[in-house]
């Protein structure tokens, strides 16, 4: 079973999906839908999740610097909720300050085109998200094996 990773913006949604390890995030797509049409979304989500066995869904939430939430990060839990009751998986909400600025940063060092930017930054925002979550799961893991 894999891990879905997702970033939520107001036209476009970025996927990444790990290996059956769930060592390794992957850029997978960027999912394009009309101005806050999430029920689009949705439903391109679905042809996915019907393809690749996913067991959970991390999903960035988008917290303000000095750790409130604001309206953005109320939007992404109601999209949280339609994703638990389209598809029935456990979504995991992953802290995604910084995440697209990051992504960009990658982008840029790369020397990407500001035109191939535009076209990859949300599934890479998406992969930063699922592959800190990833990490994160591992050293938590590690950390409690060394304990007992």
């Amino acid at each position: 079973m894999k891990y879905l990773g997702l970033d939520l913006g107001t036209r476009t949604l970025g996927v990444s999906i790990s290996d059956l390890t769930k060592l390794v995030a992957s850029t997978y797509c960027v999912i394009r839908f009309s101005d806050s049409d999430y029920d689009s979304a949705i439903k391109d989500l679905s042809s996915i999740i019907e393809k690749e066995p996913i067991e959970k869904i991390i999903l960035g939430l988008p917290k303000n610097m000095n750790n409130s939430v604001g309206d953005r990060a109320l939007t992404t839990l109601e999209f949280k909720k339609m994703l638990e009751d389209a598809f029935g998986i456990e979504v995991v909400m992953q802290d995604e300050r910084l995440t697209t600025k990051e992504a960009s940063s990658y982008m840029i060092a790369a020397d990407m085109s500001r035109k191939k930017r535009k076209q990859k930054i949300d599934s890479l925002a998406a992969n930063i998200i699922l592959q800190t979550y990833l990490d994160k799961e591992r050293n938590e893991k590690s950390w409690k094996e060394k304990k007992n």
